[in-house]
């Protein structure tokens, strides 16, 4: 909570008596002021506040310990004058060096996080607030050289004093005074400059209408790189020094904005709708991207890649970049009224970036990477205890970073997709153009899109919404076939919920009986909880029957444990993808198939599998199951058979890319004397198998594992270090050394630093530590950090970013399977009742592998 200054107390003792009087007298509810920014006190803000215009100049040093002094001048318009206002600002009063109102200075009243003026002060009409101020600089994620803004979806209150909600969109006048040697980027174009000696004043156009989420800005030591696009210039800052994959990505990266550009103009019918498109790649990042309109910020490593990148990395590449542009029209121009509605912008990203991949790879491509992005991590969430809907109840915008999740990234274009069969690719498509029409540079909820795609559907969408975006969970689908003679006579198909109420999941997939010379499909629309599949009545009986072959349908569907030895022959790699899928899903209920069984039919395939993001999937479960439900004392014994099986594979596979994926899974799984010794010489060669190509990070992965899983090698991870030459890779590998020390007070050491805020900066080097720390192989050491860890998710929810509470949880418990990390989540939450609701639903799905392995592993 930020300390109120002493000499004010009294002050605001009458402040606010006099405040409450007056709403008392005119029947009106006072706002309460507390922390975060209630729904209440948005609401009456959207109701009363309009033309919003900032002017922020920040001085910025290039020590980041050197405090960032700052000034804004905050102009806007007041329909009523019935509350005292609150200007949101999540620092200490002392950060306010003074505050003027309408001309008028004013002592700084700062409480629960707002600054409040009083009514005297305002009238109704124009305002203008004038502030000097210490911005605050977490969410400016200051570095050594470089430093950038990040306020999604909360934050910008914590650096200036602003009406931090996304309904109110508001124009920001921009001046930024840095070191001489940096350069800058920001949402609006650059007007002009002014150079000194040590610094450079940079002066912003004034930008489009933005929320104050999408304000942003960086500033450091980049290299820059500008290209025409069509008819527009953009900007490209970067840190990369290596010429191999500067030469190799920038072109391609500006070529996949373009691309990105040209296909949402086209499907949308509305011109880019912002003034210019820059972007910067920034080590470390928190997320894969962020869409701030003229200042796109992307992870580095997602975009600088190399001739030993693989199919899938150049696939995510291009759908990061088409997910980010697709937020020009799909949050920027159009943005949710209130954070519950996050989702609407993410499922639409998603959305049209797989159909920029549809349009640029083809129909086939983007089928199977639909299913493979999508499918899994939807239901990696879907089917713990802790699903969510997707759409979800936000009372404080504080907690607005709790939302996001596998289910709105993944679930939701699934449920999009579905919507779209539903009422047709064309209608769909003219309901989306009105509505970007309609609300453009303004606000819109989903229960407008609804209504406007209801005029387009002779469909209850409402019917529809209700269960598949209001509700958690997917169904599970059952089936009985009886035959007369060698013909069926019926076939009958049911769902249910995996959990809760009853309810029925409208949807279409398709069923395929497979015969000895071909196969028959039918296209089942599952609308009511029984369907009588009347077209297979008649139809010769199958060999096999293959639900979902496809990958339409959504749910937990039966799998024919005589059909998995046959995955391998289907022509379709579609067809085979679903069936991995729907064997693990089944797996983990306990349906069908046993862990082993299901590892030793997955370990046939490796060198069958020719289709490279099949092979990645297949050698993903493979570990999965390796680690988290083999028992130790047999996963020993296992690991000699399966390290055997995979590098045999490696060398049989012909393409590089599989044979790099075979030799990642080698990696991750090894623990015999024989393979440790192959991937050291690897290592220290720095000579791959023949036909693979590794990079530096490839390199730098190799030196981690050989650090986990041998205890004499201590020097490697040095040796590692000497070899990279980018001070940011370098950075990062010195921060997560300390976890894989073979000294356990050293890694107790490095656990207890992250109860530091300051040592979480760099969120993904923490996950990626976590992950080591957590490891299976040293467990026995950090099954202590449980209780821990998970009491530190409150605080990490309120001061890390919005991935964070969950990549923490997931890098920590990953691969726990044992009793005692049970009894701990069990504990933990039995000693928590009034524990934060969607962070409990966030450790009840990063535990839900836990949990499973409890019965798959530890029942008699």
């Amino acid at each position: 909570m930020p300390s109120l200054h002493t000499s004010f107390i009294g002050i605001f003792l009458v402040f606010g008596l006099n405040a409450t009087s007056s709403a008392q007298q005119k029947n009106i509810k006072p706002i309460a002021v507390e922390p975060g920014v209630s729904l209440e006190l948005a609401t009456y803000r959207y109701s009363v506040i309009s033309n919003i215009q900032y002017d922020l100049s920040f001085d910025i040093h290039a020590e980041k310990s050197k405090a960032i002094s700052a000034t804004e001048s905050v102009d806007f318009n007041l329909k009523k004058n019935e509350q005292p206002l609150q200007l949101d600002f999540k620092q200490s009063s002392d950060h306010i060096k003074s505050i003027v109102v309408n001309g008028k200075k004013m002592e700084t009243i700062l409480q629960e996080e707002h600054l409040l003026i009083a009514q005297k002060q305002l009238h109704i009409g124009k305002n203008k607030i004038d502030l000097g101020f210490i911005a605050g600089d977490a969410s400016l994620n200051r570095n050594n050289d470089y430093l950038y803004a990040l306020f999604v979806p909360d934050r910008a209150r914590t650096v200036f004093p602003c009406f931090d909600q996304p309904d109110l969109k508001s124009n920001f006048l921009l001046t930024l005074q840095v070191p001489a040697d940096w350069k800058v980027l920001a949402n609006a174009v650059k007007k002009d400059s002014v150079v000194g000696k040590q610094q450079t004043m940079y002066h912003f156009a004034n930008s489009d209408k933005l929320p104050t989420y999408l304000f942003s800005f960086t500033a450091g030591k980049y290299s820059a790189v500008k290209e025409a696009l069509g008819n527009r210039n953009a900007e490209f800052l970067h840190r990369e020094t290596d010429p191999k994959k500067i030469k190799l990505s920038v072109d391609s990266v500006f070529i996949a904005h373009q691309n990105a550009i040209a296909f949402l103009e086209s499907w949308t019918g509305i011109p880019f709708p912002f003034q210019k498109v820059g972007f910067v790649a920034i080590p470390d990042f928190q997320f894969g991207g962020m869409e701030h309109p003229g200042e796109v910020q992307y992870k580095a490593s997602g975009l600088f890649l190399d001739e030993g990148a693989t199919k899938d990395q150049f696939i995510a590449r291009s759908n990061v970049i088409s997910h980010e542009t697709a937020h020009m029209w799909f949050g920027d121009l159009v943005t949710m009224e209130w954070f519950n509605d996050v989702w609407m912008k993410e499922v639409f990203a998603n959305f049209m970036a797989d159909k920029v991949t549809e349009r640029m790879m083809g129909s086939e491509t983007f089928n199977l990477k639909f299913l493979l992005d999508h499918y899994p991590a939807a239901y990696g969430i879907d089917r713990t205890k802790g699903a969510n809907p997707i759409r979800q109840q936000l009372d404080n915008l504080q907690d607005a970073g709790s939302l996001y999740g596998n289910i709105i990234y993944h679930k939701a274009p699934i449920m999009m997709r579905q919507l779209e069969l539903l009422i047709g690719k064309e209608n769909f498509q003219k309901g989306i153009r009105e509505y970007l029409k309609k609300y453009a540079y303004g606000n819109a909820t989903w229960n407008d899109l609804i209504a406007i795609l209801s005029q387009h559907s002779k469909v209850d969408l409402y019917a529809w919404n209700k269960v598949w975006v209001n509700q958690p969970g997917r169904p599970v689908f059952d089936y009985t076939v009886n035959y007369s003679g060698n013909k069926i006579s019926n076939f009958n198909i049911t769902q249910k919920p995996e959990t809760g109420a009853k309810r029925i999941w409208p949807q279409v997939f398709t069923i395929t009986l497979v015969y000895a010379d071909h196969s028959k499909i039918i296209r089942v629309n599952m609308a009511t909880e029984k369907v009588v599949v009347k077209k297979a009545s008649g139809l010769a009986k199958p060999l096999f029957i293959q639900f979902n072959a496809d990958g339409m349908g959504y749910g937990l569907f039966p799998a024919d444990q005589a059909l998995a030895s046959r995955w391998f022959t289907f022509e379709s790699p579609l067809q085979r993808a679903s069936a991995y899928i729907n064997a693990y899903e089944n797996m983990l209920n306990g349906r069908y198939f046993k862990p082993e069984e299901l590892l030793n039919q997955f370990a046939k395939g490796l060198t069958a599998e020719k289709n490279e993001l099949n092979l990645r999937l297949i050698t993903g479960y493979i570990t999965n199951i390796y680690w988290e439900f083999t028992l130790p004392e047999k996963r020993l014994a296992l690991s000699a058979i399966l390290e055997q099986q995979l590098w045999n594979a490696m060398e049989q596979q012909t393409l590089p890319n599989n044979k790099k994926l075979l030799l990642k899974a080698y990696q991750d799984v090894y623990l015999n004397e024989a393979a440790q010794s192959k991937i050291y010489n690897i290592w220290q060669k720095q000579q791959p198998p023949t036909g693979v190509k590794l990079t530096e990070d490839d390199y730098t992965s190799l030196a981690l594992s050989i650090a986990l899983k041998n205890d004499t090698a201590v020097s490697v991870l040095k040796e590692q270090q000497e070899r990279i030459s980018n001070i940011d890779r370098k950075a990062r590998l010195a921060f997560i050394a300390p976890a894989l020390s073979n000294n356990p007070a050293e890694r107790d050491a490095f656990f207890n630093s992250l109860k530091d805020r300051k040592n979480r900066q760099k969120e993904s080097s923490v996950v990626t530590a976590l992950a080591y720390l957590n490891h299976p192989l040293r467990q026995k050491t950090s099954v202590k950090y449980l209780p821990e860890s998970m009491e530190l998710v409150e605080e990490i929810q309120k001061t890390g970013d919005v991935f964070f509470p969950q990549s923490w949880l997931g890098a920590i418990f990953g691969s726990y399977q044992s009793k005692e990390a049970a009894q701990d989540v069990t504990s933990f939450l039995k000693n928590h009742p009034h524990y934060n609701p969607k962070l409990k639903d966030k450790i009840l799905q990063s535990t839900d592998n836990l949990m499973r392995a409890q019965s798959l592993l530890h029942q008699p």
